[in-house]
């Protein structure tokens, strides 16, 4: 395993945590997040050489914690700037405590995206390593 790499690209968590409390709204933080996921895809499948997807699933749940302690530690800034959230974790079990609602929350998305990651990772590895024989030549 590549826990150096793991934790490299986890503090893209630690950066999307804090940016979306302070600066980046929901409605454009998609498209931060699927620049993460294709690069994190894309490092593992360069930098590892072999558990692609393992090492894609523990970024994605390092992602999450990240995430969900900078969500929980600036809980009122973070809603808000995020009315729509605000709102869903209203309306889910234990309203009277959100915070919790997003500690247990935030892992499963980090599950669900990490997976994400990891099969891309298995993708771009496959892409990024040719057969023995095209690379021979003549």
């Amino acid at each position: 395993m590549n826990w150096k790499l793991i934790l490299q690209l986890s503090l893209f968590g630690l950066a999307m945590g804090v940016a979306t409390v302070f600066w980046i709204p929901a409605r454009v933080e998609p498209a931060f997040w699927l620049a993460i996921l294709g690069v994190s895809a894309y490092l593992i499948a360069a930098r590892c050489a072999d558990r692609y997807f393992l090492h894609g699933l523990l970024v994605g749940v390092a992602n999450g914690v990240w995430v969900t302690a900078s969500h929980v530690l600036w809980f009122t800034r973070f809603l808000a700037g995020h009315p729509d959230e605000a709102a869903m974790i209203s309306s889910m079990p234990l309203p009277d405590s959100p915070r919790i609602m997003m500690v247990v929350i935030g892992p499963v998305i980090g599950v669900v995206s990490g997976c994400l990651i990891g099969l891309l990772a298995v993708v771009a590895a496959r892409l990024l390593r040719r057969p023995a024989a095209a690379v021979r030549g003549p």
